[in-house]
């Protein structure tokens, strides 16, 4: 059986195919990707695998961003750290998930699961791109809990004008003008926003549309952009993102 893992933290792709050939010898891992654009450039030139090991977070963005420019024919187990993820949503798409760090009692039972409903049913497929909407629409965080001081305070999503980044340190501004820390990296809070109302305009800002003021036609193709409330740190989006910016804007993205 032909094993494809789609994981960017070389030590857990390392000990999952090391339990894989250890629960089932004949198993071959037959590649480790560890990008979204990675695994696309390979479906595209490569038959697909029996089975699929699948992260959900991965460096560059969600793995469920594959299933909107390839078509993924295998069977998928997804991968991750998250438990809050819509589990539900798999068990009801009769896709199967391993929480990590991943068990071998876990996956012995997920491979018993791909014999047994998989290779007797080879013409099943699944709409992976629907589920990848289902998980998107039931995971959008809601708000987030800060700490200042010895305070802490819950804020709702709709309140908070933006995200950015300062000096390695991550904050939002709220709509009433408001500045708040939180402790989690801008790459990990992208897929937990709505992508139809925030949009990450460069690798320093992510930016809610109803906090766009002004834009203006900038240098090689950039977006300058005037938030409310104001921003001290200059806000443009980016070369390589203003076209899908563009695109975002019209609500299409």
């Amino acid at each position: 059986m032909k094993v494809l893992i789609i994981e960017d933290e070389q030590a857990t792709a390392q000990r999952l195919g090391k339990l894989l050939q250890e629960i089932e010898p004949a198993i071959e891992v037959i590649e480790v990707l560890d990008s979204i654009d990675s695994c696309v450039k390979w479906f595209k030139s490569n038959h697909h695998p029996d089975l699929i090991f699948q992260d959900i977070h991965l460096a560059d963005g969600s793995s469920f961003e594959i299933f909107g420019q390839v078509e993924v024919k295998s069977p998928v187990i997804f991968v991750t750290a998250y438990d809050q993820y819509a589990l539900q949503a798999f068990k009801v798409n009769s896709v199967d998930y391993l929480l990590k760090p991943v068990k071998k009692t876990d996956l012995i039972e997920a491979l018993k699961k791909f014999h047994k409903y998989h290779e007797l049913k080879k013409e099943t497929t699944f709409d992976y791109s629907a589920l990848a909407q289902l998980i998107k629409k039931e995971n959008v965080q809601k708000r987030f809990l800060v700490r200042y001081g010895e305070k802490i305070k819950a804020v709702d999503i709709e309140n908070i004008a933006y995200f950015f980044t300062q000096e390695s340190n991550l904050f939002f501004k709220t709509f009433d003008n408001h500045q708040y820390p939180l402790e989690i990296s801008l790459d990990k809070l992208e897929p937990m926003l709505d992508a139809t109302q925030f949009y990450r305009i460069n690798r320093q800002f992510i930016i809610n549309y109803k906090a766009i003021k002004e834009m203006y036609s900038y240098s090689k193709s950039r977006v300058k952009i005037e938030l409310n409330p104001p921003c001290e740190i200059e806000t443009i989006a980016s070369t390589e993102r203003s076209g899908d910016f563009k695109q975002w804007l019209t609500g299409k993205s």
